[in-house]
């Protein structure tokens, strides 16, 4: 009789501790859920969406201070320099989108989201639900489990960790995009288009996934990486596994062509959704790319160099042409983040294996850039939630003319967000975008950092255009600035001083990115 071994999972708990906690806040909201009456799961949800968060981070801090590292969970999560950069962004921007997730006063005592998003729009029990006050708190766990799933995606050691991953953050998303309070058929499209989109992505990453386990035998990144330094026999299976698999990442991250949908997705989603996912997952999409393709396929980089500047070119250009005609604020801001996928698609295509001492990586420079570009993200959109008209929030940029006369602060505030977009001096988005083009002209790719200056000249205008219309025009007649709350001008004013320091004092931050910019295999 054959007696089968079983071998008791090994956990590291305290360096799991981070993603642990999450995901552990995640399944105790939906518990609250059920057994919680409805006017107590507010204050419920976002006191666990915040302690998780914050405690969460401090466990982040102290492991980093004890220099714990390495290969973790029977191999299935790398904690290194990158992972540990980019989930202390990733806890910042989530506990910041979640305070605009909660934001009540600015709507009139009730949330964004609606009040029974399962509803038919116009239908009597949305009415009657309306009415009672009743509103989507399941919003704050499905934030947690999308949140989780993107620290695990972007430290994943494994291809089936990364697609499981990859689901866990995408499904809550999908669900969230459909929770819009006004224009809810606006909305539900953009939960469906948003999906099909993620079903793509889905479909060409686990096609990639196949043909590169048939071709390195493995699924784990660092075995990948040594089939393709021993160049096994098999070239085509690589060049194709390579090609899906970037295809499914370029997806999330938004870059041309793979961008369909992108702006209707940012357009119907509510705001402070919205918000979440321009920053939250474009951060893990491209922190799972780095992995990747830095990790697993850094031996075949003279292949998927040249295949992602053609891309970052598309990107830069597509984004920034479509951005001069938008006239809706949030469609422009989509299209500025195609734009801005492009520009950091620059500094992964100029990868350099010699980087000369105390210089930053590519990775380094990547993670300096999402930094700045996430704190002007979330303050740009919690802005967007406070300018109103009397049916809900002003999205069409007339409704913007004339805002510095009505209300100076959230103009300059919006204006100084805007010029960080563009990449003026003095902002943080002036410093990253110094850092990613000079990262692509160490790395040889000097032509596609010329493309990248002209592009990012040419997208200035419409940014400035931005600030022409709210300091320079009339004010339009039945827009106001609502009165928010601090759960909304926490991360309006996080969001600016964090930009002028980036811009004016980067020298931390970029020293810190500097010294986590190294992947371990």
């Amino acid at each position: 009789m054959t007696v089968l071994e079983f071998a008791a999972p090994v956990l590291e708990w305290r360096a799991l501790a981070p993603i642990l906690l999450v995901l552990a806040a995640g399944c105790l909201g939906i518990l609250l859920e059920a057994v919680l009456p409805h006017h107590l799961r507010f204050v419920a949800q976002m006191s666990l969406v915040l302690a998780s968060v914050v405690l969460s981070l401090a466990f982040l801090v102290i492991n980093w201070f004890r220099g714990i590292s390495g290969v973790l969970a029977m191999g299935s999560i790398t904690l290194d320099g990158p992972a540990y950069f980019l989930w202390g962004a990733l806890l910042v921007f989530g506990a910041l989108a979640f305070m605009v997730f909660s934001e009540r006063r600015v709507n009139g005592g009730v949330t964004a989201f609606a009040a029974s998003a399962a509803a038919v729009p116009g239908s009597v029990e949305e009415a009657e639900s309306a009415r009672a006050g009743r509103e989507h708190t399941e919003v704050f766990p499905l934030g947690l489990f999308a949140l989780g799933g993107m620290m695990v995606f972007l430290a994943a050691s494994d291809l089936i960790t990364l697609f499981v991953a990859l689901e866990v953050f995408s499904l809550p998303l999908y669900l969230m995009c459909a929770m819009a309070r006004r224009r809810r058929l606006l909305s539900q499209e953009a939960a469906l288009k948003y999906f099909l989109l993620g079903a793509f992505s889905s479909g060409f990453f686990l096609m990639g996934i196949a043909l590169l386990y048939v071709y390195s035998g493995s699924f784990d990144l660092a075995a990948i990486h040594d089939a393709v330094t021993a160049s096994v026999f098999g070239e085509g299976l690589l060049i194709a596994g390579l090609a899906l698999l970037g295809v499914g990442l370029l997806f999330k991250i938004g870059a041309v062509p793979f961008h369909s949908w992108t702006p209707d997705v940012y357009m119907g989603a509510p705001t402070p959704v919205t918000g979440f996912m321009a920053i939250c997952t474009k951060l893990a999409a491209v922190g799972a790319l780095l992995r990747v393709f830095y990790v697993a396929l850094d031996g075949e980089r003279w292949t998927w160099q040249p295949l992602l500047a053609i891309i970052a070119v598309l990107t830069m250009v597509v984004g920034i042409t479509a951005a001069l005609t938008q006239t809706d604020i949030k469609r422009l801001l989509a299209y500025s983040s195609i734009a801005h996928a492009g520009f950091i698609l620059t500094a992964v295509v100029g990868a350099s294996q010699i980087v000369p001492a105390g210089q930053a990586t590519s990775a380094a420079s990547i993670m300096f850039y999402l930094a700045a570009y996430g704190f002007a993200t979330i303050g740009a959109f919690a802005l967007v939630t406070m300018v109103r008209n009397p049916a809900g929030e002003e999205n069409g940029l007339a409704g913007w003319a004339g805002l510095a006369r009505k209300n100076p602060a959230v103009a300059g505030l919006m204006a100084l967000f805007m010029l960080s977009f563009a990449g003026i001096p003095l902002t943080g988005g002036f410093i990253g975008k110094w850092a990613v083009f000079t990262a692509a002209w160490r790395g040889g790719y000097w032509w596609l950092v010329i493309v990248a200056a002209l592009a990012s000249l040419v997208g200035a205008w419409f940014y400035l255009r931005v600030i022409v219309v709210m300091f320079g025009q009339e004010p339009a007649k039945g827009t106001f600035v609502g009165s928010a709350s601090a759960w909304t001008w926490i991360p309006v004013v996080v969001g600016a001083v964090a930009t002028l320091w980036l811009g004016m004092l980067p020298d931390s931050v970029m020293q810190l990115a500097t010294f986590a910019g190294t992947f371990l295999r």
